[in-house]
């Protein structure tokens, strides 16, 4: 359950929350394609996977952007698209752990894991602050 005070805070803000997401994609892509290739052989995640996980950030950082520079037109559908791709981001992250997950070690498993946790629980923040923000507004 959200706070609603938190849920107020993301009605009154909604481009804000493009920059929080565009911050974690930020850090995300840095950890991914960066610091986490020199812990390979500890996390054993391939470096194919880390490279492929790392792109998708980048990817979200610019929508990010975009959508933070044009939330007063349509914040609501723009929230809803991100919070679809960072949804998409965290099956990938999956799919990608269960398809090396022989490689994986505990580390590996407990990074993409918790990635998946704080990306999702930003998702489910962000589709709820979008409905709000549709039901309110009066569009469906």
């Amino acid at each position: 359950m959200i706070p609603e005070r938190l849920m107020r805070w993301g009605q009154e803000n909604p481009g804000k929350l493009f920059l929080i997401d565009g911050a974690g994609a930020i850090v995300s892509a840095f950890l991914l394609g960066v610091v986490l290739v020199r812990f390979e052989d500890f996390l054993g995640i391939p470096l194919t996977a880390l490279y492929a996980l790392a792109l998708f950030p980048c990817l979200f950082g610019i929508n990010d952007l975009y959508s933070y520079l044009n939330a007063g037109k349509n914040p609501a559908h723009l929230l809803k698209g991100i919070a679809i791709l960072n949804t998409f981001y965290c099956f990938l992250s999956l799919g990608l752990a269960l398809y090396h997950y022989e490689k994986l070690t505990f580390w590996g498993w407990a990074y993409i894991l918790i990635e998946i946790m704080i990306v999702a629980s930003l998702a489910r923040f962000e589709y709820t602050v979008a409905q709000r923000l549709r039901f309110n507004s009066g569009t469906k």
